[in-house]
């Protein structure tokens, strides 16, 4: 009915069926047909018809000083909402893993705002699970599956984790599982309880008494290059210092579990034009990065 009553008001304002048509980019038929419809629907006649054009009639002139100002404005709300979703200039939030949002895509935000010096970029990093319809962010990185329904989620890949420690640590190498059980070691919160698994598919948990817990992982690298253990991190983050020789790998078998990395935003809630480059261009940045294993 909203579109009925602003082909009216559309006709009112042209006082002709063919202006109106030419406004609105449609035929002459569908305006003069959805009128009618409209006037059938409220029991009324709104429109004289005549040789010289429409008028309206007394009570047309009632609905039309009722809706006009209120059909325009709802027009230059969708008109703003539309600019806004569409425009490549304006602000994108998104939301990311502390860990991963800061060091590993360094490179990307640095790149990012070089192509697109537009978009005024809004990141919020936190390792605490936030609600993006509360925070009011347009996408979001997560790292594992999300439980809400009411998310849109996009897998993109997943990251290993693995066995990592000093060259000039002073506890030996270890060799096997049972030695790497002894050795000193480090972790973050959320990387405390290892389950390691190898090619052959088994799978060893290995509960150890840490001798450092941090809760942020770049805390628990530099420990780990000061020689201070051991450490079960995300390839993400520890590829860079493997290729300068500050880590090397320990047990090169056994890895950690998988790192599922997906893109999440509401389903209710439209991307803009913004969001949108800026998912498909870290998608494509994700899956060059030696470090990341995207979606087939």
């Amino acid at each position: 009915m909203l579109d009925d009553l602003k082909i009216f008001i559309t006709a009112a304002n042209k006082s002709s069926l063919t202006a109106a048509a030419q406004h609105l980019d449609t035929t002459i038929a569908t305006v003069s047909r959805r009128i009618s419809a409209l006037e059938e629907k409220l029991g009324c006649k709104l429109l004289h018809r005549s040789t010289k054009g429409l008028t309206l009639t007394p009570v047309g002139e009632s609905y039309y000083k009722e809706c006009a100002e209120y059909i325009d404005a709802l027009d230059q709300r969708i008109s703003n909402l539309d600019q806004t979703l569409n425009s490549l200039k304006g602000s994108v939030k998104v939301l990311a893993p502390i860990n991963l949002g800061s060091g590993p895509l360094d490179a990307f935000w640095r790149d990012f705002v070089k192509r697109y010096p537009d978009i005024e970029l809004n990141i919020e990093l936190s390792n605490t699970l936030q609600d993006i319809r509360d925070t009011r962010a347009d996408i979001a990185l997560r790292s594992g599956n999300q439980p809400s329904s009411s998310l849109i989620q996009k897998r993109l890949g997943h990251i290993v984790s693995i066995l990592v420690m000093s060259p000039q640590m002073q506890y030996p190498l270890p060799k096997s599982i049972d030695t790497l059980q002894h050795a000193p070691s480090i972790a973050s919160k959320m990387f405390s309880d290892w389950l390691l698994t190898n090619d052959q598919g088994e799978t060893h948990p290995l509960k150890k008494e840490h001798q450092h817990i941090s809760n942020d992982m770049n805390v628990t690298l530099n420990l780990t290059k000061a020689g201070a253990g051991i450490a079960l991190m995300p390839m993400s983050m520890v590829h860079n210092a493997l290729e300068k020789g500050e880590l090397v790998r320990v047990l090169p078998e056994w890895r950690g579990q998988n790192r599922e990395i997906f893109f999440v935003w509401p389903y209710r809630r439209s991307l803009s034009a913004r969001a949108k480059i800026l998912r498909d261009e870290l998608t494509q940045f994700l899956e060059q990065q030696a470090w990341f294993h995207p979606t087939p």
